[in-house]
């Protein structure tokens, strides 16, 4: 019998293949050929796999959204009993990608970020993965809003808007790190500190939870 071949882990290998690559050589250096040698298949396996380059870059990047929303789920989904604070902190932590081991994928995907913003195709795939992490911080905010009604003359919280905010600062943080200017311990105190600002405006419980992260 022919050999059955596993197209969807073989494309996941190509695709983690084409993020080292991006790693060293950003989203424009990187070649089928090269790809194909480094997941140590033939260049044949990897052009059945995806019909041009452009198609392997996309799948790249929905690979790697995808890798970091799920470590958030599978991190929220570990402590099901923790308070609404520690949950929205920790998802926080993940998406800033502030722990050294995640050094690599945050190189990755600001070279991406980079690459979309004069390539509309490879655009599309970022946003659906910021909207899907976006809508993740926003039903955290609900279901802490859902505790108990806000201070008197405190206006309701919008956690849309407010799931948005804390999207693009930590996102920002991630450059923030890479270069430099701040280290891990520095942004997420940068984290907590609005995390602390947000709970403010939620019952009491809420905000001495945040404080005590």
């Amino acid at each position: 019998m022919p050999k059955q071949v596993d197209y969807e882990s073989r494309r996941r290998r190509i695709a983690e293949a084409v993020c080292l690559l991006a790693d060293q050589h950003g989203p424009e250096g990187v070649s089928m050929r090269d790809v194909a040698a480094r997941a140590q298949v033939s260049l044949g396996a990897v052009q059945r796999c995806f019909r041009s380059k452009e198609e392997m870059l996309l799948f790249a990047v929905d690979h790697v959204g995808e890798r970091i929303t799920e470590r958030v789920r599978a991190r929220l989904a570990a402590s099901p009993a923790q308070s609404a604070a520690t949950a929205l902190g920790h998802a926080a932590n993940e998406i800033a990608l502030l722990r050294e081991e995640h050094r690599a994928e945050a190189r990755i995907w600001l070279a991406f970020v980079a690459q979309a913003a004069v390539n509309e195709p490879l655009a599309r795939p970022l946003r659906n993965s910021y909207a899907a992490l976006q809508n993740l911080l926003a039903r955290l905010i609900t279901e802490a809003t859902e505790n108990g009604p806000a201070d008197e003359g405190t206006a309701p919280l919008n956690p849309q808007v407010e799931a948005r905010t804390l999207l693009a600062l930590a996102d920002g943080l991630t450059g923030h790190i890479l270069i430099g200017h701040l280290t891990a311990e520095e942004a997420e105190e940068v984290l907590h500190t609005h995390l602390v600002g947000l709970w403010e405006r939620l019952p009491t419980g809420s905000t001495r939870e945040a404080r005590n992260q």
